[in-house]
């Protein structure tokens, strides 16, 4: 299936660009089933993806809820587009407060099973959950989450390959996550594997058509956050 071709638009020009009837509510539905899906795979307890094994490590040393941890980091990595020359849209800051949001209210009622079996579905069913969760919400074109932003703002500003930019971030918060105690496990390798294809093959399906294109970028295959 070829390359997606996202529209690569400023904040304001995202929101006059039309459809935000549609647009919207997809980025919001998005980013609430993002945060469910990671609350299915901590209560697999079969591991997480990279950014969450960090997540988790932070969670462990301190008493805040994981979504607060997700809130806080997220805000975090925001203020390092300020150098980059990055400025956040509406998608942006709705990632930075929704998936946490979502995560904790999630957790409240995901509960882990006793078998590993059962486990091992919702750690599966959390990884294709994460895959459309992730489509939705970059198909609405309403501007990257702050992980995603982050890696293409260090890719534009050096001209390093973008592949190399992602592995070089995740392998960095992997290790800082898992010496912090967070949970590395099978799972952390399934996401690894399987998070790319999912969303290339269902990005084109819910991706919406801008009334206005500036440029269009293609879109890697990296997890969207």
């Amino acid at each position: 299936m070829p390359a997606v071709q996202l529209s690569a638009l400023g904040p304001m020009a995202q929101l006059r660009a039309g459809r935000l009837g549609r647009r919207v509510p997809q980025l919001l539905v998005g980013l609430w089933i993002y945060g469910t899906s990671m609350a299915m795979m901590i209560r697999s307890h079969l591991g997480l993806d990279p950014w969450d094994v960090f997540h988790a490590g932070v969670v462990s040393h301190l008493p805040l809820s994981f979504g607060t941890i997700v809130i806080i980091v997220g805000a975090l990595v925001l203020l390092l587009w300020i150098p980059l020359r990055q400025a956040p849209g509406f998608g942006t800051i709705a990632n930075v407060i929704l998936i946490g949001i979502a995560t904790d209210v999630s957790l409240a009622w995901i509960h882990t099973p006793r078998d590993v079996m059962v486990r091992a579905f919702l750690l599966i069913g959390g990884v294709a959950l994460n895959g459309l969760a992730g489509a939705l919400y970059i198909g609405a074109q309403l501007g990257p989450g702050p992980r995603d932003g982050l890696m293409t703002g260090i890719v534009a500003r050096t001209g390093w390959p973008l592949r190399v930019v992602r592995t070089a971030i995740e392998v960095g918060v992997l290790v800082s996550g898992f010496c912090l105690g967070g949970t590395v496990g099978l799972g952390t390798l399934l996401y690894a594997v399987a998070i790319g294809p999912i969303v290339q093959e269902l990005l084109p399906l819910v991706t919406v058509r801008l009334d206005v294109v500036e440029q269009s970028c293609e879109i890697p295959d990296a997890k969207p956050a």
